[in-house]
């Protein structure tokens, strides 16, 4: 029954993917198949109820994607219209266990093997009573002409100098553009400049002591070179960190010192003496790590410095205490 196939409907189960049911026309005669696709088995086929009607399935909004129930259409042929697209579960050569099937196997085979110049000469010969099939021929193309719509159609010499006027306008534009960036390229390739290998290599370890006080950026800004180079000559010497924070630091400490020397000295001079030798070791301490700037703090300095840090805290501490008892009192 084949050669008289009409119409061919495939239906797949939302619920459950392995179930499909198919609807096989035949002129006037319709039969509804089930199959079960199994996934690690060969396919089987069913028994059917009738579930769908050829007059519900014949009605033109029935396409691909459709849902009745909880069947959703996943392949339609019609015999008058044009060829559909097989999805992978009923294409052939990608499925093979389609063989299994033979009821279903063999009208898709029919199908593909199906050339539109046939079903196209069939059309024809057929009788022209049913109108729809008409609809479904190409259309023919609509002309487009070149033309403004804005203007008339007999000012065609008129439009033609506007389209001129366009393109010399857009040619002048795309000429500014170019040149401005152009000059943006050029003005980035003068500021990105490299600096001499022969000015890095003479640069020394004194010449970078110079500028332990000052941050990283700073210091290359100052040597005119850049951070990266700066950070390849510091490991060549040794230091793997810019020595900045430390002596920062110790410079804080050093201050903090002096300022506890200048009090102690009218109160007692033991303990300003004390202070005196304290700030000699960090300022000798100091001067080895500029020296060395690999070397590290010592634990001693790093106790002290915590210690300051603490009565600093405790300081500023006790007076925002005391601001705030002096604002509640005038109040």
């Amino acid at each position: 029954m084949a050669h008289s196939l009409t119409s061919l409907a495939v239906f797949q189960s939302v619920i459950r993917k392995e179930m499909v049911r198919s609807l096989h026309v035949y002129e006037s005669v319709e039969i509804e198949r089930e199959f079960w696709f199994k996934s690690k088995s060969c396919y089987v086929e069913k028994k059917a109820k009738p579930l769908f009607r050829s007059e519900d399935f014949r009605r033109p909004e029935i396409s691909e994607g459709s849902v009745f129930g909880t069947w959703r259409c996943i392949f339609v042929f019609r015999f008058n219209h044009s060829l559909p697209r097989f999805p992978t579960l009923l294409c052939l050569s990608r499925n093979p266990k389609l063989e299994d099937i033979p009821n279903l196997a063999n009208e898709l085979k029919f199908i593909s093997e199906l050339k539109p110049s046939k079903i196209y000469e069939e059309e024809q010969c057929s009788s022209s009573t049913e109108g729809y099939y008409n609809s479904d021929l190409p259309k023919p193309r609509k002309l487009v002409l070149k033309q403004d719509l804005n203007c008339l159609p007999d000012s065609e010499t008129e439009s033609e100098e506007s389209v001129n006027e366009k393109t010399e306008h857009s040619e002048f534009e795309n000429d500014k553009t170019e040149q401005s960036e152009s000059d943006a390229k050029t003005e980035i390739l003068k500021k990105k400049k490299r600096t001499p290998s022969r000015h890095v290599a003479e640069l020394s370890l004194e010449e970078l002591s110079k500028y332990f006080d000052l941050t990283i950026v700073e210091a290359s800004r100052n040597l005119k070179v850049g951070l990266t180079v700066l950070k390849k000559k510091c490991r060549e010497f040794g230091i793997p960190r810019w020595p900045h924070r430390k002596i920062k630091s110790l410079d804080c400490l050093i201050h903090d010192l002096q300022r506890e020397a200048e009090k102690q000295q009218e109160k007692n001079e033991a303990a300003a003496m004390a202070v005196a030798k304290k700030q000699e070791k960090l300022e000798t301490e100091k001067r080895n790590i500029v020296k060395r700037p690999f070397m590290e703090i010592g634990i001693e300095t790093k106790k002290f410095r915590q210690e300051n840090f603490k009565k600093r805290h405790r300081a500023s501490r006790a007076k925002k205490n005391q601001e705030s008892l002096v604002t509640s009192s005038s109040t």
